[in-house]
């Protein structure tokens, strides 16, 4: 490798941390080459404080520096309240069917998140919605009808891409009929793999055909699948399924690996190693320094014993840095500007819109 292993290996890594100001521990990750960071609702202040500490941490690491978050819409938003649109959820828009409104939503999500200096949203949610008591997709998904979900999602995918931000299609290989929230508990999917290619994998194949930019994991054990470790530790999923008969070619990143599903019931450091070796691109640690640290060193440990090889960690690096050239922009970018008739002009009238034309016979939980 060019670059030293320990950068490669921490270059496969999006981190988390506490507060509104950078703290040593992500400053001194930032400094060893993590790919980037993710913010929460425990880090964002008012839109010119976020921008700022983004920009920030992009100045610190003097090089291209992904800023990642979680806006969806509806529940799923870290940034809320003026000037930022309160989207509803994306149950309400997709019942609307409006394929060019998800396009429009997307683009405005994409002008909201880069004006806070993101350029990474994980959304859309392509679970599809067909199980009422499922505890932790239920709205978040636009539909209970898998081509509905494929072609709304892949429509606000563009509108985000469309919009300079890298979009992310959510949680392979569908998490919508699971009664378990995969933060708490691991869930497991019982269906047989005729079921699954009917549903779960209709919208991750039009995801994939669309060559949009990353897809994140489910820590879902699919037993018809694999029934010995959730799919982002199974190769059977992600190169088998995912890579090989659907065809994607965009970086996998994996859900955060400090999730109970994952870290009640593997170490952090075989989560990484078996991610790895089953083709995820890039982990999610969101919320402790140690916990993080011990993931990279575990991927370093595990290229010099021959457990990876070097080409599977380059081939995934290399994924992740195509990402960030393309999509990341760099401390002193311009910002839109919130509020701003373009602003105004994406944001007019989608609340209404949202209600309109809903067949009543629909299923609204």
């Amino acid at each position: 490798m060019n670059a030293a292993l320990e950068q490669i290996a921490a270059g496969l890594f999006v981190i988390g941390f506490p507060g509104t100001t950078p703290d040593d521990d992500v400053k001194r990750l930032i400094d060893d080459g993590v790919a980037g960071v993710i913010l929460f609702k425990r880090n964002v202040g008012t839109p010119d404080e976020t921008l700022a500490l983004v920009q920030g941490l992009k100045a610190h690491a003097g090089r291209l520096l992904l800023a990642a978050v979680d806006q969806e819409g509806g529940r799923v938003a870290r940034l809320k309240g003026a000037p930022f649109t309160a989207l509803p959820p994306m149950r309400e828009l997709g019942l609307t069917r409006d394929a060019a409104l998800l396009e429009r939503v997307g683009r405005l999500l994409a002008f909201e998140t880069r004006a806070c200096g993101f350029d990474w949203d994980f959304a859309p949610v392509l679970d599809v919605d067909t199980n009422p008591a499922n505890p932790v997709i239920g709205d978040r998904s636009l539909h209970k009808d898998a081509a509905e979900v494929a072609r709304l999602g892949v429509a606000l995918a563009q509108g985000l891409e469309a919009g300079g931000v890298a979009s992310c299609g959510k949680h392979f290989p569908g998490h919508g009929d699971t009664t378990k929230d995969s933060h708490l508990d691991l869930p497991s999917l019982p269906h047989g793999f005729e079921r699954l290619d009917a549903v779960e994998l209709v919208p991750f194949a039009a995801y994939a055909r669309a060559g949009l930019a990353s897809i994140m994991t489910a820590h879902v054990v699919f037993e018809a699948l694999d029934p010995t470790v959730p799919a982002t530790m199974s190769r059977k999923v992600m190169t088998g399924l995912l890579r090989e008969r659907l065809g994607f070619q965009g970086v996998i990143v994996s859900d955060d690996l400090e999730m109970k599903a994952v870290a009640d019931h593997f170490p952090i450091e075989r989560a990484v190693v078996e991610g790895l070796d089953a083709g995820v691109d890039c982990f999610l640690v969101c919320h402790h320094a140690d916990v993080q640290r011990r993931a990279i060193d575990a991927v370093v440990r595990a290229v010099r014993s021959g457990r990876l090889s070097e080409a599977q960690v380059r081939t995934a690096h290399g994924r992740v840095a195509r990402l960030t050239r393309q999509f990341v922009r760099g401390a002193g970018f311009q910002a839109p500007t919130l509020g701003s008739p373009a602003h105004r002009q994406l944001a007019e009238g989608l609340e209404a819109h949202a209600f309109a034309g809903r067949d009543p016979t629909e299923r609204h939980a």
